[in-house]
């Protein structure tokens, strides 16, 4: 398995200075600086991109509070993620605002954590499950998997009208149950 030259390099920035090298130290900052302020202006909307150097350094206070919870044995940019992930839903809570830009942009410069994949997964299975099982395998398809609406349709002999209704109220039911809104 071929490592990320990024991965290798913060990671042992990051090993380094939990060791006590403050020299590492001040480096991994400044790298992850470099890293987290494009990563957070490609996902604020032209009307937050000033945000973006708040969010930078919310992150990079919440990496030096928490560093003693990175786990060693595990990719350190997949660690970086959740942290910089937590902080820029906190801002878009604080801001009411929605989040815009797909979570595939992350592939460039984090790790893949498999781990995290497997929880993912359990968790949308949750998820769909307190929908109509035929909503819940429609949103499946065309939200996780990437089908058209038409593909999904024509797996359950549905009108491409018919399973857009479908997908739109089960969103709606997830996102009043979710998000605190009536039962």
């Amino acid at each position: 398995m071929q490592t990320d030259p990024t991965e290798t390099r913060l990671r042992g920035l990051m090993l380094a200075s939990l060791d006590g090298d403050a020299v590492a130290y001040r480096a991994l900052l400044a790298d992850l600086g470099r890293h987290l302020r494009p990563y957070f202006t490609r996902r604020l909307t032209p009307a937050f991109a000033s945000h973006a150097e708040d969010l930078v350094q919310e992150t990079l206070l919440a990496v030096h509070t928490r560093r003693m919870t990175y786990d060693r044995k595990r990719p350190f940019t997949a660690w970086l993620h959740a942290v910089a992930h937590h902080k820029f839903v906190d801002h878009v809570r604080r801001q009411s605002i929605r989040l815009t830009v797909p979570l595939e942009d992350d592939a460039p410069i984090f790790a893949h954590d498999e781990g995290a994949d497997a929880l993912a997964r359990r968790d949308l299975a949750i998820v769909l499950d307190t929908v109509p099982a035929r909503t819940g395998d429609l949103i499946r398809r065309t939200r996780v998997d990437g089908a058209s609406v038409a593909e999904a349709a024509a797996v359950h002999g549905m009108t491409e009208t018919a399973a857009k209704v479908s997908i739109h109220r089960g969103l709606k039911a997830l996102a009043m149950r979710f998000a605190g809104g009536p039962r």
